[in-house]
């Protein structure tokens, strides 16, 4: 557990949402991206973005007392650092934009009926909302592309055969498809998810194709079927029927890359991100012992738990 003093505990806890939010404002007014070539006054990044100039100094002053930017020996001059650079890539600008707006909104009407509040402050189911609202849609599928790296690493620590064809269930963009094929010739693969994706098929090459529907209705056959951070967003009775769905596909592996909940009082962002998957649909992180439950209510044998990795064979 950490050794920080209790104030400043409760103090960091308090004021996150002001800092969610300005991470926000500022990713939105990309000034990462602008502070790429080297410092510059804020006064300059005010006049560049149609912002007052106090306001938006005020804003990265803060940020900069947590290591997000900071300002030079000069007042008001300010450079990125490596943590405000990650705003300029991989889709975290992204993901800021998500948790200082739509998902901010939501995350004030928690409250411990158990049920999302994301439909009620919104006005609609989270995935309905995304399919009317194209551009958070875009916003959505980048930052869902974040970390693809991570994922390909975690991906690749299975034991392949070497020539399977692999469904990307709910595969978004492509990207972590695409990145494993390369460093496998041998196999093909499909990514599987709505029309209304953000994607380039022509970038996919030869060897991956594009299948569209639900995954609730039906999914193309395959060797292997890999959901990434999918099964987390849905409730137990909505996750069964998922993986319900795939296992009817009869391939011959499940391959999950989710979180699993370790026990105890370690900080742990899984516990953390439970919280808004339930903001947003219902949905959760899961311990081992709830895997293995809902798993084997849906037809799966789970094989392996480790290092974000969970396996299953068809029962």
């Amino acid at each position: 557990m950490s050794e920080r003093p209790p104030e400043a505990a409760v103090w960091d806890a308090l004021r996150g949402g002001l800092v969610t939010r300005t991470l926000a404002l500022v990713a939105e007014l990309d000034i990462a991206r602008r502070l790429a070539d080297g410092p510059r006054p804020v006064a300059e990044l005010a006049a560049e973005t149609g912002t007052d100039a106090g306001t938006l100094h005020r804003l990265l002053r803060a940020l900069a007392s947590d290591g997000i930017f900071a300002e030079e020996e000069q007042p008001g001059v300010f450079r990125n650092t490596q943590a405000s650079e990650l705003l300029t890539v991989d889709g975290w600008g992204d993901f800021a934009r998500l948790f200082g707006g739509t998902w901010l909104e939501a995350i004030r009407g928690l409250d411990v009926s158990g049920e999302a509040s994301f439909p009620r402050v919104l006005g609609d189911e989270f995935w309905s909302w995304l399919g009317s609202h194209p551009d958070e849609r875009a916003t959505f599928d980048r930052a869902m592309a974040q970390g693809w790296q991570g994922r390909l690493e975690r991906l690749e620590s299975v034991d392949w055969r070497g020539d399977e064809t692999v469904v990307d269930i709910g595969g978004g963009n492509g990207s972590l498809l695409t990145a494993f094929l390369e460093r496998h010739p041998g196999m093909r693969g499909i990514v599987f998810d709505l029309p209304e994706t953000m994607r380039e098929e022509a970038s996919f090459g030869d060897r991956i194709t594009f299948v569209e529907g639900s995954f609730f209705d039906e999914v193309p056959p395959g060797d292997a079927h890999v959901l990434s951070t999918i099964i987390h967003d849905w409730d137990d009775e909505w996750a069964q029927r998922i993986l319900e769905t795939v296992r009817a596909a009869a391939g011959e592996r499940l391959v999950l890359l989710e979180s699993v909940i370790e026990p105890g009082n370690e900080p742990m962002g899984a516990k953390w991100l439970d919280l808004l998957m339930l903001v947003i649909a219902r949905g959760r992180e899961r311990a081992e012992g709830e895997w293995r439950e809902l798993l084997a209510a849906s037809g799966w044998e789970p094989t392996r738990f480790g290092n974000g990795v969970i396996e299953a064979l068809p029962v």
